[in-house]
């Protein structure tokens, strides 16, 4: 069956349209009723090419995403796509679900990291975070190709599947390091087999019009989608305390918000033109679509932004004042156009900028370590294989374990996950020290470098790692390497046996020769 939203969204003569839609707690409660009420009156309208569906947004239980996304396509013929995120399935379970929406011809898909989780039933739930956008994104071109499969000793091909996925990007970061881990990881999600991108949410015209030119700086010929939200006072102030993790409303545009909502209609119609002005600097701009959401939205409400969107997508450079709401400090990736007040082709000099935060005596301690006893070929790396390859299958061995882990855990909060991640994000671990266990660059939800979890309390450790690095002029390799997903089969043995035996992932990338497991 034809993928509508896909074909929409590659046909050049088509602006995109989707409409987010969020189910809420519950399987026959009013939130569910509103959600199949609202697609069957976008499947009349034919203006809408798409359904977004949320999964548990806000780190809250909802109806699942997939199951919904089913019922819509089966019942009103309307493409949906469905977030899918990594918070709360591991692995297998990430697998399991792909076959079923294959399965369901329900192939549309926006893959993120997702919300951290926040309640749940007597309490806060345990996140998962076993993959990241990344790993998901390996696992369904793998799926696309026909993925390869090994079960004792045998090895079998599974059917292609025909997924479309997506990803998402913040281009709204203030600080230097923020800004550019997420174009590094977007790098990574787009080699991982991203179809289209859809960035996080924002009302600085300048910082969409930088991600567009980035990605067309890069060569990646793939659609992006602006984001649309209908913006009242209420959200506004949310999203003003960081409270919507990702989204950014600055003081300048929140005190709009509030005179807005002193008027008679408390700024309905003043929040539909601000959207369909959005709508339609993202087609002047040269986007492909517009993903339009907002709590309790209408679809005549959708249908004013598009056809008004329209109307305003011919002047759209008149309206570039009205959208510059940048957060103090704001850094930019490419230096700014003064006639336009949005930016020219040439990125902006990040060479002499001060780091984003210290880079402590301790580092330096640990890469003269690692240059002595961890690069192949150099120092003291031969006596320590020939040291790891007498203790590993002894009776030393897990007393050995144990040591390692105690200086691991002093040094660097270590979880004893035996498939170390320690050399790629400058002695950083993003087992313990990421929350949501990010192997391959921030996600989306870092507030002026804080982590989203603890906001004030923690940095971001990609900012941390990206100082660091920047400190040696060697902040891209965060790009360009990829951190595959943790093997669960070394969890609680020594890493450094590992490496030193060519078995975890790092040492097969450096190509240490391998040391088979003594049975």
């Amino acid at each position: 069956m034809e993928n509508k939203f896909k074909t929409t969204l590659l046909d050049k003569n088509v602006f995109s349209v989707t409409w987010e839609l969020v189910p809420g707690r519950g399987s026959r409660e009013k939130a569910q009723e509103t959600v199949f009420a609202n697609a069957e009156a976008a499947s009349k309208s034919g203006k809408i090419h798409a359904l977004t569906i949320t999964d548990n947004p806000g780190g809250n239980p909802a109806i699942l995403a997939d199951y919904l996304g089913m019922e819509i396509r089966t019942k009103y013929g309307i493409e949906p796509l469905v977030h899918f995120t990594c918070k709360d399935k591991n692995r297998n379970q990430i697998e399991s679900q792909l076959y079923a929406l294959e399965r369901a011809e329900t192939r549309s898909l926006l893959v993120m990291t997702g919300d951290y989780p926040v309640s749940g039933y007597t309490g806060r739930p345990r996140p998962v975070f076993d993959l990241d956008p990344v790993h998901v994104l390996k696992l369904i071109s793998s799926m696309n190709e026909g993925l390869e499969v090994e079960h004792m000793g045998k090895t079998s091909k599974m059917q292609p599947s025909q997924f479309f996925a997506g990803c998402a990007v913040s281009p709204f970061k203030r600080d230097e390091s923020e800004q550019m881990v997420q174009y590094y990881k977007l790098k990574k999600k787009i080699e991982a087999g991203a179809q289209f991108i859809v960035p996080q949410l924002g009302y600085d015209i300048r910082k969409f019009h930088e991600l567009i030119l980035f990605i067309r700086e890069n060569g990646w010929n793939i659609p992006i989608i602006g984001n649309v939200y209908i913006l009242p006072y209420g959200a506004g102030k949310l999203m003003y305390e960081n409270k919507v993790p990702g989204c950014v409303v600055t003081k300048e545009l929140l005190s709009v918000l509030e005179k807005e909502k002193d008027s008679p209609d408390k700024g309905k119609q003043a929040r539909l033109d601000r959207a369909a002005k959005m709508y339609g600097f993202f087609k002047g701009m040269g986007y492909d679509g517009v993903h339009i959401g907002g709590h309790g939205v209408k679809l005549d409400e959708v249908e004013y932004i598009i056809d008004k969107g329209e109307e305003f997508a011919k002047n759209w450079m008149d309206y570039v004042q009205e959208f510059l709401f940048p957060m103090p400090g704001q850094f930019y990736y490419y230096e700014k156009d003064e006639k336009t007040g949005l930016n020219t082709n040439k990125p902006a000099s990040r060479k002499d900028r001060p780091l984003d935060t210290t880079v402590s005596f301790m580092y330096s301690l640990y890469r003269g370590m690692h240059e002595l006893m961890f690069e192949p070929g150099k120092g003291l790396f031969g006596l320590m294989r020939s040291t790891m390859k007498a203790i590993d299958g002894s009776s030393f061995e897990h007393a050995f374990d144990r040591l390692e882990h105690l200086i691991k855990v002093i040094l660097f909060e270590c979880e004893n996950c035996g498939d170390c991640a320690l050399f790629e994000l400058a002695f950083l671990c993003p087992m313990s020290q990421c929350p949501k266990k990010q192997r391959n660059g921030a996600c989306g939800g870092s507030y002026e470098g804080w982590c989203e979890v603890y906001p004030n309390k923690k940095k971001c450790i990609y900012v941390r790692a990206y100082a660091r690095l920047k400190k040696h002029n060697e902040e891209e390799t965060l790009r360009d390497i990829y951190v595959p997903p943790a093997n669960w089969d070394f969890y609680k043995t020594a890493s450094w046996i590992n490496f030193f035996l060519g078995r975890d992932h790092v040492g097969r990338r450096l190509g240490v020769p391998l040391v088979p497991k003594k049975k």
